[in-house]
């Protein structure tokens, strides 16, 4: 096989620019996932099972259905519907931390349900309210729980950012299929891109691995 480093060369700008924004989408996904999946979480352990109904209908919908059609209804339909145009930047954040979210929340309320109930009721005894008991007593604990579990999430959602190429955002895999329809060789685009996810990924897990080390100390 005739491998060109060549051709890898002439195209290292693009790539570099793919992976910063891979990084930027990947890093935006996961800040606003969290947040969305931990609201999500919640709302699905309330009590009221009519208040809590739509958050599981939220947590099915999203991850009963392919990735690539909810970036594509809300490229094609959602974002331009609130803004009058499509963007693939906001499209593909939208898309990444929604369903990011359905799959964080889940965690979240795996995590939470995992404690003993006698921590709330502890919690409860000592004057706090039902929100200052998640605070400072549920949510720290379950959260050294759940990072095994959102460090894999976080490794999916780097990799699932490829998928925001079929909306033409510029984005790691973007150039690795533009590289691909310019020469018409497959080995050296997918490869080097194949490469850059490795190296991403394995950085994602070598943090989270580290936090969990020190979370376990304290």
């Amino acid at each position: 096989m005739d491998f060109r480093f060549d051709l890898i060369a002439n195209y290292a700008p693009f790539f570099l620019k793919g992976t910063l924004l891979t990084i930027g989408f990947s890093v935006a996904s996961i800040i606003l996932g969290t947040i969305l999946g931990l609201l999500i979480g919640l709302g699905e352990m309330m009590r009221n099972k009519k208040l809590a109904a739509p958050f599981r209908v939220y947590v099915t919908l999203f991850r009963g259905t392919p990735l690539l059609v909810q970036i594509m209804i809300i490229h094609f339909g959602f974002v331009p519907l609130f803004i009058g145009e499509t963007n693939v930047y906001i499209s593909g954040i939208a898309a990444l931390s929604l369903n990011s979210a359905a799959y964080v929340a889940e965690i979240f309320r795996a995590g939470i349900q995992s404690l003993d109930r006698g921590q709330m009721e502890a919690a409860r005894s000592l004057g706090m309210t039902h929100v200052q008991a998640m605070q400072h007593v549920i949510i720290p604990q379950a959260f050294k729980r759940m990072i095994p579990a959102l460090g894999n999430e976080f490794i999916v959602l780097i990799k699932d950012s490829s998928l925001v190429s079929v909306i033409a955002a510029p984005e790691l895999m973007y150039w690795g299929n533009a590289m691909q329809g310019q020469y018409y060789r497959p080995w050296e685009p997918y490869l080097t891109t194949a490469f850059i996810y490795l190296i991403l990924t394995m950085v994602c897990d070598f943090l989270l691995r580290k936090l969990e080390r020190r979370l376990a100390t304290e």
